[in-house]
């Protein structure tokens, strides 16, 4: 028995030990179940949202503007709400993990990959088939349309596959950072943000189309604002990160009652608040950055 019970206690400590060095092959490649679920959820709306933006351009040709039964517009809308959803899960994925300290290097990849199609592959199709199609009336971009939207498409989509892999060196273990550094901030406009807000000014756009019947007036802006984004997920521009907050996190009074005010204001002007909000956690990282001291001895 005593031979049996210092076995298991042998075997508890080297299970812990290989726990303890992420480069350990079992650790490693270890795939835990619920965060990873999450993260297959997530790949799930992204691809989903992609066969919907394709569904839409189906639409859009047809004779009676309809495929399966719904409208180009429809199916735009429906690419939104899967983007959203995959940002859910996005969220969800590392909240698990962290919480239940069930963070692995298999995990870290696969949620990586899982992004590039939810928050790449997806607005670039869904700009790309809204707005820079060829088939649209744009006359600035009727005759170039398929080579500017391909640019624009595939630069947004480089941009955020190279911050994502970005991301993960640089949270590699094995990289050494400077005792400073801020680990609250995300180097860059993270992926999921900049997909929303992509996602939230189609939301708009579609939402005044209903009583202008044209996107003429405004769609224009999408391709411009997708080079902004695009840059900024590849900037040094710092923005803040949720990954602090949980159930311990306390807040101040003015702070909390902004919040509730901004969560109220999204449920009932849905399209235009929610677009302002991605908009404005855009320009307060710009705002930031441009008023972070200059001097690198004094700069966080």
């Amino acid at each position: 028995m005593i031979f049996a019970r210092r076995h298991k206690d042998a075997r508890e400590d080297a299970d812990l030990a290989s726990r303890e060095d992420p480069y350990n092959e079992a650790q490693a490649s270890r795939i835990y179940i619920l965060p990873n679920l999450m993260t297959a959820g997530n790949l799930l709306c992204g691809f989903m949202a992609v066969v919907h933006c394709i569904h839409a351009r189906l639409a859009g040709t047809a004779d009676d503007g309809l495929y399966l039964a719904a409208s180009a517009p429809d199916h735009y809308r429906y690419a939104v709400y899967f983007i959203f959803g995959a940002a859910i899960f996005d969220v969800l994925d590392g909240r698990l993990a962290r919480m239940g300290g069930r963070e692995s290097l298999f995990g870290a990849e696969f949620d990586s990959l899982a992004d590039v199609v939810s928050f790449g592959m997806a607005p670039a199709f869904l700009m790309f088939f809204l707005i820079l199609s060829p088939s649209q009336a744009f006359p600035w971009f009727r005759d170039a349309g398929s080579i500017i939207g391909g640019f624009v498409g595939f630069y947004y989509l480089l941009c955020a596959a190279m911050r994502l892999a970005r991301f993960n060196v640089i949270t590699n273990p094995l990289i050494h950072r400077a005792s400073k550094e801020s680990n609250k901030d995300f180097v860059g406009l993270p992926v999921p943000a900049a997909a929303m807000t992509v996602a939230s000014l189609v939301l708009f756009l579609l939402k005044l189309s209903e009583s202008d019947k044209s996107l003429n007036r405004f769609a224009i802006i999408l391709p411009f604002l997708m080079l902004l984004i695009a840059s900024l997920m590849m900037s040094t521009v710092r923005y803040p990160s949720g990954k602090q907050v949980d159930m311990q996190t306390k807040t101040r009074m003015r702070t909390f009652v902004l919040m509730m005010l901004s969560i109220g204001l999204v449920v009932v002007f849905k399209e235009i608040a929610f677009l302002c909000l991605c908009l404005g956690y855009i320009f307060f990282g710009l705002v930031r950055h441009w008023r972070r001291p200059r001097n690198p001895s004094i700069a966080r």
